[in-house]
């Protein structure tokens, strides 16, 4: 399996019953594609790409709707995306990406978190190198009815890096510039994704002690209830024990 099915794997496995915060978080996707390139999916790939998600988050097509219209109206909210670096126990990066109407309000609540929990809030741009930018694209196997070798020649063809896959679910990985592309390549090939993002992949992973650890999770469940934060990733190497020990 690839680096970034792992990774996320391991990550769903630990934070699989935080789903309350995902209609409001593709409410200001919404928000801000209809900002940068209009109300009309049509001419917008970023906003089609957002019905893409919020459909198979199983978001009403009236809550979808509601968004759109109260993001294209003269008093919708003015969000912005910021994006805040630091670390955690162990040494554990965090990269907390936000979307705010008030910038103050968020670092000085991002800025409390790491505090909190004994962190410590760096500089823009000090971890980047940690993390590698990725497109993530999740579609339904039983979806996929052509030919698997086929399958395969095509994503590669759209610029995949990786094709994984279980049971259940396919996962491809694309480089940041390839993004557009392959999203392309699927509507081209008629096939439906349950999710299309840009995700960050740390291309290095931190040892923890369990009590470092359990530390690092409750910061990462703070962060997370903030309305303010759209993602938070992290280095932290996350193991079978360490699960067992949740």
């Amino acid at each position: 399996m690839g680096r970034a099915f792992e990774y996320r794997k391991a990550t769903k496995m630990a934070r699989w019953d935080k789903m309350a915060k995902t209609f409001s978080k593709i409410g200001k996707d919404i928000a801000l594609a209809v900002k940068a390139g209009g109300a009309d999916p049509e001419s917008n790939p970023a906003l089609r790409r957002c019905i893409q998600n919020a459909k198979g988050a199983n978001m009403p097509k009236d809550n979808v709707e509601r968004a759109i219209k109260k993001a294209s109206g003269a008093d919708a909210d003015n969000f912005e995306e910021i994006t805040y670096e630091g670390y955690g126990q162990g040494g554990v990066a965090f990269f907390v990406e936000c979307t705010t109407n008030n910038p103050t309000r968020t670092v000085a609540n991002v800025r409390a978190v790491f505090n909190k929990f004994d962190g410590n809030l760096g500089k823009n741009g000090e971890l980047a190198f940690i993390f590698d930018r990725k497109g993530i694209f999740s579609i339904d196997k039983a979806l996929i009815t052509m030919d698997w070798d086929d399958f395969e020649m095509e994503m590669i063809d759209g610029g995949a890096e990786e094709i994984d896959s279980d049971d259940e679910e396919v996962m491809i990985t694309t480089a940041f510039e390839d993004f557009g592309h392959l999203s392309h390549k699927l509507d081209e090939l008629g096939i439906e994704v349950k999710s299309a993002e840009l995700q960050r992949i740390p291309n290095i992973t931190k040892e923890v002690t369990e009590d470092q650890f359990k530390i690092n999770m409750k910061m990462l469940d703070r962060f997370e209830e903030d309305d303010d934060v759209q993602n938070v990733y992290h280095n932290m190497e996350i193991t079978d024990e360490l699960m067992e020990s949740i």
